[in-house]
């Protein structure tokens, strides 16, 4: 079993609310628009961090990061592109990607909405954590947590970190 945290949006913020919970996780996860190398290295400081660069991202960042991360946490496939819309809106660079080969969990983040919701044309759930950061029009700073366990996604969380001012 495998604890992660799901970021996205810290727009160059981070608190040590944040900081906790990545102490919690195994891996973070961050779907893009770190906003900064500092965001970074203070998480890579805690744990282990996968991620995209979004389009606020600098060059650092951009050669830190790609645009399209296909990985495995233990048996499940995960697919995260930093603005990847949603089932039934997917991007054009998203339907691509899951037309190729579908994983088991897709991630976006940009649009600092918080969503969960399964694909079932994809037979996939889409997650995106919202923002934790503080730019944007968000009135609440979200995150999300859960345990991958095999190819299975256990115990989702949304974490609520309060207002963004």
């Amino acid at each position: 079993m495998t604890k992660i945290l799901l970021l996205s949006d810290s727009h160059s913020y981070i608190d040590d609310r944040i900081l906790e919970y990545a102490g919690q996780a195994d891996e973070i996860w961050h779907c893009g628009d770190f906003g900064s190398i500092e965001v970074i290295e203070e998480l890579e400081k805690i744990k282990p961090l996968k991620g995209v660069y979004g389009n606020i991202d600098n060059a650092k960042i951009r050669a830190e990061f790609p645009e399209v991360n296909r990985f495995f946490c233990e048996d499940l496939e995960v697919l995260m592109i930093h603005i990847g819309g949603y089932p039934g809106k997917y991007t054009p660079l998203t339907h691509k990607e899951i037309s190729e080969k579908s994983p088991k969990l897709f991630i976006s983040g940009h649009s600092h909405i918080l969503k969960a919701m399964f694909d079932k044309k994809n037979n996939l759930l889409h997650l995106n954590p919202g923002a934790c950061g503080k730019q944007g029009w968000h009135k609440v700073r979200t995150m999300m947590r859960f345990v991958v366990d095999k190819e299975e996604i256990k115990d989702l969380e949304i974490i609520e970190l309060g207002p963004k001012n």
